[in-house]
């Protein structure tokens, strides 16, 4: 069974989390964001990089959108997302942008030091 998430306060900005995958409420315009294609059945918010499995959304009516480097989810009707290392999570319809988690790596200066976490 699904966990609902339900916004409890509307003064609270709502958000979701579920393992590396933040899901953050949007009202933003997302019109002529280019649209991101399924894979298989599936919407792909993020895929594991050692275990191949994925954070996923299989209801048809809901769409993944990209623009200017960040990427949106776009469900007119609930959905619900998956994964098969954690409890599903029940979204009710709206727009959400999909952040994933990043972790600091101490480095030399001038290297990179962030990357994403592995799920």
């Amino acid at each position: 069974m699904a966990r609902s998430a339900r916004r409890p306060d509307p003064a609270i900005p709502f958000h979701v989390r579920q393992g590396d995958v933040l899901l953050v409420r949007s009202d933003l315009d997302i019109s002529g964001a280019r649209h991101v294609p399924r894979d298989g059945d599936r919407l792909i918010l993020a895929y594991g990089e050692v275990t191949g499995h994925a954070h996923a959304i299989r209801e048809k009516h809901a769409e993944l959108r990209e623009r200017d480097g960040r990427t949106y989810l776009r469900a007119p009707l609930p959905v619900v997302v998956e994964h098969e290392e954690h409890a599903p999570i029940a979204l009710d319809a709206g727009l959400y942008e999909v952040v994933i988690q990043r972790e600091y790596v101490p480095s030399p200066v001038g290297e990179r030091s962030w990357r994403g976490v592995v799920d």
